[in-house]
């Protein structure tokens, strides 16, 4: 314990210096603004920044890339409580009870307890991560190749069988982006694969360029082709503050909801979806008789402290797996994966050894970040509100612009542009039939170490692919593996006999 607070004490010093603080400061302000903008996210965000790697300094991207993504939940909530516009995915549930607080002239209520109930979720989530995170790794060290195959067949399944409409659709994503993780010079042999003769292939497919194209291109011209100019009416914003009341039935919600997100988070389960709705459907079930009546109504301040308190736990928790296993459990985290990759750093099990500073100096700025994030939101709400007011067309045409440059700047290479743009119009697709973008990502990124770590277990098992049950953890994995793509289908075939008999 005393060397975990020696560790943490060196990341502070680190993450305090000014030019840090100002990174992070920097990634905090445009997480909440991106917050705020509906339809943009810190996916999007991240992916289109990522081509900075190249000049900044490892330790001060990822405090930056870090300030965006939780930045980007508290800001959310401001669109959901006064314009039902969710800015992000997780925060759909604050909408449901948090727009309804706001016609009822209680937006600033719904606002504060959302701000503080993040920075609650945030701070107990950053504490976790401090204390768990390095027993994890230690954990994960002991880990060989089979163990490492089944993780990340783990995480492909999840990921897949989560997101989007129906889990076909989400597996077709997931091959999809391991097609083109495969693509290349062969890790192990040399030789050259599915290229089709495109010399730009040799290197591979750039997983910044995937991710630009997946998702700041494919936002842009799905809004463009498809949602055109609409623009909602905005709620009158009350005085940004709770009564006695309000904080009585907040604080309660706060901390079940730390407790519901913080475990999905660490476990790939495709994002902050469910732990919200489940953190909402658990405080509607718990309220008190006064208190159920306002849901659904008139609004009710706990539907919004539990989801959001949800919300940032779980993002939180994503740097656990994230740094301590290698895996990504959410598309950002994915993106911030490629991100260390762009430096040469892999995270895993190591990388509390190889890249001790950056890891603690990242874990003290979430402690930072917290407290920038609750005073850029309770004081500056009304500043946020006002980039509600940036036209759609300026807004997606400069998205295009960044996304254009942070490209072409990578190689110079006139042939991105144009990956950069089919992919872009894949995404459009995939979006329109409702194909999740995630698992491409995730299947990019993990697809080619998944196949290195498969090989390696056959190595060790002779070319018997028993290995992967006789080993007790391998075997784990795999019986929950099958757990998560058979278990659902059975519930659903149960439920519709069920409703048959009826």
């Amino acid at each position: 314990m005393s060397e975990i607070l020696s560790q943490l004490m060196g990341g502070f010093a680190t993450a305090a210096t000014p030019l840090n603080l100002l990174w992070a400061l920097a990634g905090c302000a445009l997480g909440t603004a991106i917050g705020v903008l509906p339809g943009l996210g810190p996916a999007v965000t991240v992916a289109m920044l990522l081509p900075i790697t190249g000049q900044v300094e490892p330790t001060a991207s990822m405090i930056f890339f870090a300030g965006i993504y939780y930045g980007a939940m508290y800001g959310g909530s401001t669109t959901s409580i006064l314009l039902n516009t969710p800015g992000e995915t997780g925060t759909m549930v604050t909408a449901l009870e948090g727009f309804k607080m706001a016609k009822n002239g209680r937006a600033g209520a719904a606002l504060a307890t959302a701000a503080i109930g993040s920075f609650v979720a945030g701070t107990i989530g950053t504490v976790l991560v401090t204390l768990f995170a390095p027993f994890l790794a230690e954990f994960a060290v002991r880990l060989g190749p089979p163990e490492y195959f089944c993780l990340m067949l783990l995480a492909f399944t999840t990921v897949s069988a989560v997101l989007g409409q129906s889990a076909l659709r989400g597996l077709a994503a997931l091959f999809l982006g391991i097609s083109l993780g495969l693509v290349g010079i062969d890790q192990i042999t040399a030789q050259v694969r599915y290229t089709g003769g495109v010399l730009e292939f040799m290197d591979g497919v750039e997983v910044v360029l995937v991710a630009v194209g997946l998702f700041a291109v494919t936002e842009a011209l799905y809004n463009a082709l498809y949602e055109g100019r609409s623009q909602s009416s905005m709620n009158r914003l009350t005085k940004v503050h709770m009564t006695r009341n309000e904080w009585r039935r907040s604080w309660p919600a706060w901390l079940r909801g730390t407790a519901i997100g913080f475990p999905f988070g660490t476990i790939p389960a495709g994002g902050t979806e469910i732990p919200t709705f489940l953190s909402y459907a658990t405080e509607r079930k718990l309220a008190d008789p006064e208190a159920k009546q306002s849901f659904g109504t008139s609004g009710a301040i706990e539907g919004v402290a539990g989801p959001e308190a949800a919300n940032n736990a779980a993002v939180t928790a994503t740097l656990v797996p994230l740094l301590t296993l290698g895996i990504p459990t959410s598309v950002t985290a994915a993106i911030l994966l490629s991100a260390l990759q762009n430096y040469g750093i892999n995270a895993g099990p190591q990388l509390f050894q190889t890249s001790s500073a950056l890891v603690w100096a990242l874990i003290a700025s979430l402690y930072i970040g917290n407290v920038m994030l609750l005073v850029l939101n309770l004081p500056l709400v009304g500043l946020w509100v006002k980039l509600l007011k940036i036209p759609r067309p300026q807004l997606y045409a400069g998205i295009l612009i960044f996304a254009t440059v942070g490209v072409y700047g990578m190689r110079q290479s006139a042939f991105d542009l144009y990956l950069m743009l089919g992919i872009g119009l894949l995404g459009v697709l995939m979006r329109r039939f409702d194909f999740p973008a995630a698992p491409v990502i995730v299947g990019l990124i993990l697809g080619p170490l998944a196949e290195a770590q498969m090989r390696n277990a056959l190595s060790i098992g002779e070319g018997n692919w028993l290995v992967f049950v006789q080993r007790p953890m391998s075997l784990i994995l795999l019986i929950v593996v099958v757990g998560v793509l058979v278990v659902p289908r059975l519930l659903a075939r149960r439920q519709k006999r069920d409703l048959a008999s009826a």
